[in-house]
């Protein structure tokens, strides 16, 4: 068994390697992902075998047991070249962290020789590339629905994710009949109808949290009357994934803010004014976060979701971190977009000077493979603002996604030479 790359680590859930390429004795090279387990049984008695997520797993390396799963199974107990205890002090080194030189992608070395301000050039050009193509995108949506509908449906994406995106976007499709047009609906009647729908909405009381269960009474006040209404778009509540979700993102309390903007109606109003805003105090990540924040809500600045316990200290529906989210990938792309339609070429510059001096977001699973294949591990510090990480996320989109592991036929190592000549 060759091991041609052993692919990259996935913190979150399914295989733990993906992207391997693997070669037996006598057969052709295969692409894949490689599931660890401390036995062969692993496979079954984990569940593995009826999860859709491990579909395209290739190799199941285990310390003890033979093949019994149908699947190519690797025995590393006696295949070891250190004793184990030597390999234990050695994960848990800096040095296994770092990629091996051979294993970093083939940019890695013509980006690590380019003076940082020229790195930063490089990313952010990459970075409007992304932001334009965001902008098109809901200039789309919007010749069909209009702009306040693109804009929400936008909005809700990002609320959603990468684990619930769609169940989000679906909501806000159906934004018009949730809250229809010249009707006033308190903001708990629309999280009734935004969990009801969504199929968030516990049938159960917890019967130790008094707090939680009273709120749940008064959101199945509302729901019961309205249940046979809404049942034909009603979403089943397996659309939904919680593995690895902060119990700040989690979907129930995303919805409890959406409501609170559907009841205000003036969310669309009030950035399209932000965008045109004058002065450094008033076009500010600060002054959108202001736009955006909600007045406390009595039941969700003081839970996480329908089951949590109450939190000892108030926590805003939305903080900066998320404002970030949202103004790199709908908000400011609307508002190009918009100026774009208006032929405004200085409101366009004025958007893509924010874009780019915005501050950086957190940090993710994607960022970090790509700072350890293409920056050599460099650090989140070497991203100076957001702009440099989504930059860094559409490079590894039309070139890391469409090469493979080998960086195979990738064209962007001679772009990163040719850039640095220039």
């Amino acid at each position: 068994m060759q091991v041609l790359h052993p692919g990259f680590w996935n913190h979150e859930g399914g295989p733990d390697f993906r992207g391997a390429i693997v070669q037996a004795p006598g057969e052709a090279a295969r692409s894949g992902d490689v599931e660890v387990d401390l036995h062969s049984s692993g496979w079954h008695s984990h569940g593995h075998d009826r999860n859709p997520a491990f579909k395209n797993v290739v190799l199941h390396v285990v310390w003890e047991g033979d093949a019994r799963n149908n699947l190519p199974t690797l025995q590393i107990k006696s295949l070891l070249d250190a004793p184990l205890n030597d390999l234990v002090l050695w994960l848990g080194s800096e040095a296994a962290q770092a990629f091996p030189e051979n294993l970093l992608g083939q940019c890695s070395a013509p980006l690590r020789g380019l003076p940082a301000a020229k790195l930063t050039d490089l990313l952010h050009q990459a970075a409007l590339v992304r932001l334009r193509g965001k902008a098109v995108q809901l200039q789309a949506r919007a010749r069909q629905a209009g702009w306040e509908q693109a804009l929400w449906e936008g909005g809700l994406r990002a609320l959603g994710y990468k684990h619930n995106i769609w169940p989000m976007q679906r909501l806000a499709e159906l934004r018009a009949r949730i809250c229809p047009p010249e009707t006033k609906v308190s903001p708990i009647a629309l999280q009734a109808r935004l969990l009801g729908i969504g199929g968030l909405l516990p049938n159960e009381l917890t019967r130790q949290q008094a707090s939680a269960d009273n709120y749940l009474r008064r959101l199945w006040d509302h729901w019961w009357r309205e249940r046979e209404t809404f049942s034909d778009c009603a979403l089943p509540r397996t659309l939904w994934r919680f593995h690895g979700l902060r119990p700040a993102n989690h979907p129930q309390r995303r919805l409890a803010l959406a409501a609170h903007w559907l009841a205000q109606r003036r969310l669309a109003e009030e950035l399209q004014k932000w965008g045109e805003a004058d002065g450094d105090t008033a076009s500010s990540p600060t002054s959108l976060l202001n736009k955006m924040q909600v007045t406390a809500d009595d039941f969700w600045s003081w839970h996480w979701t329908l089951r949590s316990k109450r939190l000892a200290k108030a926590q805003p529906l939305l903080g900066a971190t998320r404002v970030t989210d949202l103004a790199v990938n709908v908000i400011l792309p609307w508002l190009w977009a918009r100026a774009a339609e208006a032929k405004n070429d200085s409101l366009q510059q004025e958007m893509e000077r924010r874009y780019l001096s915005w501050p950086r977001a957190e940090d993710n699973s994607i960022l970090r493979l790509a700072r350890q294949r293409l920056l050599g591990g460099a650090s989140l510090r070497s991203l100076p603002g957001a702009a440099a990480q989504q930059g860094l996320l559409q490079i590894v989109r039309d070139f890391c996604e469409h090469a493979g592991s080998l960086c195979s036929n990738c064209q962007f190592p001679e772009l990163v030479r040719h850039w640095a000549s220039n």
